[in-house]
């Protein structure tokens, strides 16, 4: 029955939401769009959480939705009323499409293109096995540097990737262990547990990140170097946070292990122009606009360089991460549902949010971002409540004090790609526990304790961050 109902849910309450009556809702001016509209929230909401389907195909198919019942080139049944106030206004069918190609697509693409280049010439490997260097060989500080390299690398890769690339590093030393060494837990939650925190680093370390700058443009626009000039230093005590935590509740019982990572650099053409252009790609976006371009400008200049040289081929093209790209991509189309609509705006004004403190609604905003991330996509969790957190941060004039939607916006961000406590709350949760080396109970441990804390650290951080003017 349970598996059952994973699929008829989905169709069943977004059908019985479109054939309601408008007066059946507990909004005076509700439009037909707008219950068309909740209809659709609904339908997504409930697939990203029983996934009767793909994630990614949920995304595609709010898409597909869209542009049959809410644009003005969808199937002509649902527009005959269109043009009277009860009805509302439709969505330019064009303007649902370009969620395929949004600005923030290309930047997640300009990173998939860098990574793959990376992996393929070996530059991921050889960089892990330079910087490992300087750690020794103690337990503790060869962790430390497992968990540096791999959340400097899941800033500019995928989180999946890197923890695959970084557990496969890990096995041979894991083998130094004794059976019942609790320093074998250790390790295998360090990976993880440094890429789900190395990805909130750069706007496209993790989808959720490229989701928040979609709402932070115009006036509350926030650069790549400036994002990373918040984003590195939360990283960094975040990690050092959970290296103590680690190393407290599993302390190794080795007093020293040696590692062996074989390799060198690649001296090729080829594998030349991949360093370089990742290393002039990294500053560009460092440089923020100061050379006149964007970030999402910048990041094509590899996908250009890779696709010429042919450092990327066509071969390589089959193994984008297209699902990802999709799943970011219906985000945003149900987030323009959701503000062209005014649905947004309507669920935040019925909502008395000026009757609490500003300060608890951004508690809230977090708590419950933290609770959905730890139960589904990270990025689901950002599609659905992003629309929602931006529109309630525009119209909320007491949250100006704290810094306003960016505040909102990015406690929610933060706070999405902090749940970890469980093997389904991540691609990396999940590699890590098919490791065998460590079970839910102690992934849940940790976990808790680093989502709890980031949270509050992320408070810190918007605190600061309004000391110095930035919000």
């Amino acid at each position: 029955m349970r598996v059952q109902a994973k699929y008829i849910l989905p169709i069943l309450i977004p059908l019985v939401v479109m054939l309601l009556p408008v007066s059946a809702f507990p909004f005076e001016t509700l439009t037909v769009m707008q219950q068309r509209a909740i209809a659709l929230f609904l339908m997504a909401a409930l697939c990203w959480v029983l996934e009767p389907i793909p994630i990614y195909a949920t995304s595609v198919l709010v898409i597909v939705l869209e542009l049959l019942f809410l644009s003005d080139k969808g199937l002509i049944w649902f527009r005959a009323d269109a043009g009277t106030p009860e009805f509302g206004g439709l969505l330019h069918y064009s303007d649902i499409m370009a969620t395929f190609a949004s600005p923030i697509i290309m930047l997640f693409l300009g990173g998939f293109f860098l990574a793959m280049a990376a992996t393929k010439y070996r530059l991921d490997i050889n960089l892990a096995r330079v910087l490992l260097k300087p750690f020794g060989h103690k337990p503790q500080m060869v962790m430390a540097g497992l968990m540096l390299i791999t959340a400097v690398f899941s800033m500019f890769m995928s989180n999946t990737a890197t923890t695959a690339m970084m557990l496969a590093i890990l096995t041979p030393i894991l083998m130094l262990f004794k059976p019942n060494d609790p320093g074998k837990i250790a390790f295998a939650l360090s990976i993880p547990v440094a890429a789900n925190i190395g990805g909130i680093g750069t706007p496209i370390g993790t989808p959720p990140n490229a989701i928040a700058l979609k709402y932070l443009s115009g006036e509350n626009l926030i650069t790549f170097g400036e994002w990373m000039a918040f984003g590195v230093p939360f990283v960094i005590v975040m990690l050092v946070l959970a290296w103590v935590l680690l190393s407290k509740l599993f302390p190794s019982n080795e007093s020293s292990i040696s590692l062996s990572i074989k390799g060198k650099f690649l001296k090729t053409p080829k594998a030349i122009t991949v360093y370089v252009t990742f290393a002039v790609t990294v500053l560009l976006w460092l440089m923020g606009s100061s050379h006149g371009m964007n970030s999402y400008t910048v990041a094509l200049i590899p996908v250009a360089v890779f696709s010429m040289t042919g450092i990327i081929n066509k071969e390589d093209l089959k193994k984008v991460s297209w699902d990802v790209l999709w799943l970011v991509s219906g985000g945003f189309a149900l987030g323009l549902a959701l503000d062209k609509t005014g649905l947004a705006q309507l669920m935040v004004h019925s909502i008395p949010f000026e009757d609490f403190a500003p300060e608890l609604v951004l508690l809230g905003a977090a708590v419950l971002c933290l609770v959905m991330a730890n139960f589904m996509s990270h990025t689901a969790t950002a599609n659905l409540l992003m629309p929602i957190m931006a529109a309630l941060g525009m119209s909320m004039t007491s949250l100006s004090s704290l810094g306003g939607e960016t505040t909102l916006i990015l406690i929610v961000t933060f706070a999405a790609s902090l749940g970890m406590s469980l093997p389904i709350s991540t691609p990396p949760n999940a590699l890590a526990h098919a490791t065998g080396h460590v079970n839910s109970h102690q992934m849940a441990k940790v976990g808790v304790v680093l989502g709890v804390v980031g949270v509050a650290l992320s408070f810190v951080m918007v605190w600061i961050l309004r000391l110095v003017n930035f919000l």
